[in-house]
């Protein structure tokens, strides 16, 4: 399977493995299915939310 890279909109992310949305949702992002998610970069997501980029995309990657 691919690596993420915070360059990936949510949508991407999702679309390319389902199973992250859990990894998302516990760290506070609820709406993974709203039109934000499917232009926003990762990177920009967690900017928004408080969150370190790099910590959610290790998380990710080691699905």
């Amino acid at each position: 399977m691919a690596e993420f890279t915070k360059t990936m909109t949510i949508g991407e992310i999702l679309r390319t493995n389902p199973n992250v949305a859990p990894i998302l949702m516990e760290a506070g992002m609820h709406c993974l299915g709203c039109p934000s998610a499917q232009g926003e970069s990762l990177e920009e997501a967690a900017m928004v939310h408080g969150m370190d980029a790099d910590e959610l995309l290790a998380k990710m990657n080691a699905l």
